[in-house]
């Protein structure tokens, strides 16, 4: 083990200097590790809003290769995920690079390196585990899928990554049974390459030795096939495993039966020697790339939980508490609300919670999507997982553990990626008749080369039959959608889209119409006051009291905004009595001996004040919200409030409509203030006055008409809406009712994080219907080959152990395709991964 040292070059070296004051962060190449200086002329990659510089172009190309596998690394003994080209301390140990986000955990890792570089991951205590194609199987363990044979996975992935057990038994097997299969190929095959092992040792002792070294292949090394495949007849729910167990159990019965009993064979299928025909070469070989192709399958599922262990990876296992005997660190477990912690630069943030005091910026990218650090300081609200920058502060926990934003995030990722996709259902309806009706085919390609083949047609009977049965495997098909949602919803997550499950995903790629609230959603859902008019020169100060006291028990934002002009002004609101709140209308209460009312115009009764009227007009055509104060049944004057519309969302709704979908505003402001709004936003459709029932009708209404409709909010009013959509999206600041009743949130609530989702769910669904087509290709094209279709015309008959090769890359072409939905570019228009 070594630690990068300083080198001499200013162009390239592996750690900066000490010094006291660090700095900024270097420029690490994030392949090597090598830092490069700032004034090198050296090459560069962009990858998700990100400069890369390299110390070299072949670390470029390694980069632009899979720059997912580079972008970020794990601090192995904080427990912390950081970004390798920012990482001040690196160090080596066998070969391998780890970064770290202090000296001390540098040191940490230098006194005991085996102890953080080479544990593999396993499950935690009380983990679930399911199956990747049944994700209705719900196990205590590890185990096999009683439906389709597959081993069960954790159902949320370990934060390290590695090998799952599976994984190891299976490579361990195929380090034993891959020498014995090579070496039956070998014997089998020699008489066709020139060398005589017949001759020298005889038909039938050769065909003894051929069979001792394929016993242990089938009897030992694939005996978790043959266990599958005898459970798959057993519960009456054909696999591939029963195609591989017919196939290549009845080459080897056939095989053992011409050697031990070769009398019950015809005379004219024994040689010269009386050895009927023997496939034990098929049967090891078949097995052995099955296992082979097992491993590349299981290797490759492996990479979908990648964006997900991302996350996990980012929750530090351990928080720095403040008490009266001191500072200390502290198991994350032993953190609760309310405890004071002390957030050190370069460190994640432990819990949710807000700053108490110091500054920082903080990197929020693998939560929101968004590359650029946001400033944080005293008040402002912190995320768990989130990354510290330079600067250091105090913070207070308010969430902990299970209930913290990121540990929800992982919960519904990873409940998203079990869910199945409305597209499963043609899967699911072909893989009930497909193994019955690829064992019909089989038997009927035996049949006819039995009776029409040529001469000796029981061989070629046999292996056509064998071949049939194990290249039509419907595990490609099994796996087409899952895997692309899998991989969907941890690329989302990334990106700060909360995928809730498949179906949500598919319908905000087919959605045709997109329905948005404007407050909260189209602006920031921060308004502030903005004017104030009494009725017959009345106090403004006494106006904005009342108007305070009834909001102090409303959680609508608007009542946000009047609270903090109260307390900007020095106004402490008197207490209200039998408080009540009309959802879409305003807020009633007694307040010091008055019935007050505050809201609408026709709530609060202001109808018949015309100056008031046509100031509150005046004040709509800006595009601000004019709510009304009444007091037993007098009206008193109207506020004005206004709300920034968010920053991007003109572009972010241009690009929408740009790529098809029809645009609506509903909201259940005054119609001036929402023509005013959609206005600056291009905005041409707009729906005002609407009630939460309303907004629900709404959408019905669109839905009648026919075509996919999204809708997006924030607010309690918006829930009947969201969950009426076909695609209900909520903004990851709203209100929870929203975010219960939405299939998608974005973290941001960013409109530029909607096109996003948009962008990730139509390369999802293109992902998908590709992989169906190389499902259901591989198959149509693939078994009429196998059974014999071009023999007739070119001679070609398939191979078995071909077969059982283009068996096994079916799947692995599955995941492959899905696997490129890591690398989708959801900040353009196009993309690469999701081209079918």
């Amino acid at each position: 083990m070594t630690h990068a040292a300083p080198a001499a070059s200013p162009a390239a070296s592996d750690d900066p200097p000490p010094t006291e004051d660090l700095g900024p962060p270097p420029q690490r190449d994030p392949v090597c590790g090598m830092i490069v200086a700032p004034e090198a002329d050296k090459p560069e990659a962009h990858h998700d809003g990100r400069l890369y510089r390299f110390c070299n172009p072949k670390c470029r190309d390694r980069f632009e290769a899979d720059p997912e596998a580079y972008a970020f690394a794990d601090d192995p003994v904080a427990g912390v995920r950081l970004r390798p080209d920012e990482a001040r301390w690196m160090g080596k140990h066998e070969g391998r690079r780890f970064y770290f986000v202090s000296a001390e955990s540098l040191a940490a890792f230098e006194a005991a390196p085996e102890r953080y570089a080479g544990a593999a991951p396993t499950a935690p205590a009380g983990a679930r585990w399911t199956c990747a194609c049944h994700p209705q199987i719900d196990a205590d363990g590890p185990g096999d899928c009683p439906l389709c044979g597959m081993g069960l996975e954790p159902v949320a992935p370990a934060a390290e990554g590695g090998e799952t057990p599976e994984l190891a038994d299976f490579r361990r097997r195929l380090t034993i049974g891959g020498p014995l299969a090579a070496a039956v190929f070998a014997l089998e095959m020699g008489s066709h390459l020139g060398v005589p092992f017949e001759a020298w040792l005889g038909v039938w002792p050769l065909a003894w030795l051929q069979a001792a070294l394929t016993a242990p292949v089938v009897l030992w090394i694939s005996a978790p096939f043959f266990r599958r495949g005898w459970a798959s007849i057993r519960l009456r729910s054909p696999n591939m495993w029963t195609l591989v167990s017919l196939g290549a159990g009845a080459a080897w019965l056939a095989s053992m039966a011409a050697l031990t009993a070769p009398g019950i064979f015809p005379a004219s299928l024994r040689g010269a020697e009386g050895l009927p025909p023997i496939y034990f070469e098929a049967a090891a070989v078949i097995l052995i790339l099955v296992l082979a192709g097992q491993i590349l399958e299981l290797t490759a599922r492996a990479r979908t939980g990648d964006a997900l262990r991302a996350l996990m990876g980012r929750a530090p296992t351990r928080a720095r508490r403040l008490g009266p005997e001191g500072e200390a660190d502290v198991p994350l477990e032993a953190v609760r609300p309310g405890d004071l912690l002390r957030v050190r630069p370069g460190e994640a943030v432990p819990v949710d919670g807000a700053v108490t005091e110091g500054a920082s910026a903080v990197d929020e990218s693998l939560v929101t999507g968004e590359a650029a650090p946001v400033a944080k300081g005293p008040g402002d609200a912190v995320t768990a997982g989130t990354l510290n920058g330079e600067g250091g502060f105090v913070m207070r926990a308010e969430t902990v553990g299970a209930e913290t934003l990121l540990a929800r995030i992982v919960a519904l990722t990873a409940a998203a990626q079990r869910s199945r996709a409305p597209a499963q259902a043609l899967a699911d309806r072909v893989s009930a008749w497909f193994v019955p009706t690829v064992v019909s085919v089989a038997v009927a390609a035996f049949l006819v080369w039995l009776v029409a083949g040529p001469s000796p047609a029981l061989p070629y009977a046999f292996a056509a039959a064998v071949s049939v049965l194990i290249i039509a495997c419907p595990c490609a098909l099994g796996l087409a959608t899952p895997m692309s949602v899998m991989v969907a919803a941890g690329r989302g997550a990334r990106a700060g889209v909360l995928v809730r499950d498949a179906a949500a995903l598919e319908a905000l790629a087919r959605a045709e119409t997109l329905v948005l609230d404007k407050t909260g959603t189209l602006t920031e859902g921060r308004p502030r006051l903005a004017a104030m008019r009494t009725v017959q020169g009345g106090d403004e100060v006494a106006l904005l009291r009342l108007a305070a006291a009834l909001e102090t028990g409303s959680a609508h934002p608007l009542a946000s905004a009047v609270l903090e002009a109260a307390a900007a002004r020095g106004v402490s609101p008197p207490a209200a009595e039998g408080f009540a709140s009309t959802t879409g209308q305003g807020v009633r209460g007694r307040v010091e001996g008055r019935d007050a009312v505050l809201g609408t115009a026709g709530f609060a009764g202001a109808a018949g004040a015309p100056a008031l009227m046509d100031w509150a007009a005046a004040q709509e055509a800006q595009g601000r919200t004019a709510v009304f104060l009444a007091a037993d049944g007098a009206p008193l004057g109207a506020l004005a409030l206004e709300d920034p519309v968010r920053e991007g969302a003109a572009e972010a709704l241009a690009a929408l409509r740009a790529e098809g979908l029809r645009l609506i505003m509903a909201t259940g402001d005054a119609r001036a203030t929402a023509e005013a709004t959609a206005a600056r936003l291009g905005l041409t459709e707009v729906h005002a006055r609407l009630t939460p029932e309303g907004k629900h009708d709404l959408v019905q209404s669109l839905r009648a008409e026919g075509g996919a409709v999204a809708m997006a909010g924030d607010g309690v009013n918006d829930a009947p809406a969201l969950a009426a959509a076909d695609a209900g999206i909520a903004m990851g600041a709203g209100a929870d009712a929203a975010l219960e009743s939405a299939g998608v949130t974005l973290i941001g609530g960013d409109l530029r994080t909607l096109l996003r989702a948009r962008r990730l769910a139509t390369a999802t669904l293109r992902n998908l219907r590709l992989n169906m087509v190389f499902a259901f290709a591989y198959n149509g094209l693939g078994v009429p080959v196998a059974a014999g279709v071009l023999y007739p015309m070119f001679g070609l008959l398939l191979s078995p152990m071909i077969a059982a090769a283009a068996m096994s890359l079916s799947s692995v072409s599955v995941i492959a395709n899905a696997l490129r939905l890591r690398g989708v570019r959801l900040d353009k228009a196009t993309s690469r991964a999701g081209a079918a």
